[in-house]
């Protein structure tokens, strides 16, 4: 069985329960506040994740009806399909399984930071002031998971913004509570195509790009796995190392030899 999450933005107070929950499940220590790198959270500045803050509940200012209201939005590894930060890792430290979590072998980072640039939610963050640095995000609670527990975040979540399952019970949940209120609802379920499609969903009353999300509309994110691409390009690789080489090399001898008619 595949897992997924589903959050409901329509749902969130913006309690932050999850996040210490997250924190306390996890053992992940508070932030350094005295590091530049991660401003301090206001209501009106989105703090950044970090690698001791794998979930945050983001707050946003958003227009409905014509009235300036809060909504508060999750932000957190999406457990993607088709990881690229897998893809783009050579030392297989990343790894998807098939319960849903896309996991991390520390033993086998070399720290090239790679999976940083290859995320295209920006989620996978650096170890910056350990002498042995790992690279850490949200593991959706593998080990209680596997245990037949929900994520931490889930259980402490007080009016069931947060909720786990089956990914194709949760995407079927999303649509029926879009299809059973459709003035409550934007009629569109995020994460089911992005990237290819992810094992976190959202479903909103905003428009999606309102609350820091990139959308396909606006051509900030495809519906490609970027693994697929990658490979289209990389397929190329060898045969043009090969075919550039060849080429040299037949160069060379051919000075070569026009060098020495010359002597």
């Amino acid at each position: 069985m595949s897992y997924a999450l589903l959050f409901d933005v329509t749902k969130c107070i913006g309690c932050r329960a999850c996040q210490v929950a997250c924190k306390e499940y996890n053992r992940l220590p508070l932030d350094d506040k005295r590091d530049r790198r991660y401003p301090r959270e206001t209501w009106d500045k989105q703090a950044p994740l970090t690698a001791n803050t794998w979930l945050r509940i983001n707050a946003h200012l958003v227009e409905k009806d014509g009235r300036v209201e809060w909504r508060f939005v999750r932000r957190s590894c999406f457990h993607c399909q088709y990881p690229a930060c897998e893809s783009a890792c050579f030392a297989h430290a990343f790894y998807k399984t098939p319960e849903g979590p896309v996991l991390y072998h520390a033993y086998r980072c070399v720290g090239c930071r790679y999976c940083m640039l290859a995320c295209p939610f920006g989620i996978p963050k650096y170890q910056w002031n350990e002498v042995f640095p790992e690279v850490r995000k949200c593991i959706m609670c593998y080990k209680r998971v596997n245990q037949g527990a929900p994520p931490a975040c889930v259980g402490a979540c007080p009016t069931g913004a947060i909720t786990f399952g089956d990914r194709d019970a949760m995407l079927n949940e999303a649509h029926r509570r879009i299809e059973e209120s459709p003035e409550r609802y934007v009629n569109y379920v995020y994460g089911e195509k992005e990237v290819g499609g992810t094992s976190l969903f959202y479903i909103s009353d905003v428009p999606f790009e309102k609350l820091g999300l990139p959308t396909i509309e606006r051509g900030e994110i495809g519906t490609e796995p970027i693994p697929h691409i990658t490979h289209r390009v990389l397929k190329w690789t060898l045969p043009i190392a090969f075919t550039w080489g060849a080429v040299l090399t037949a160069l060379y001898f051919a000075t070569r030899q026009k060098g020495e008619e010359g002597h």
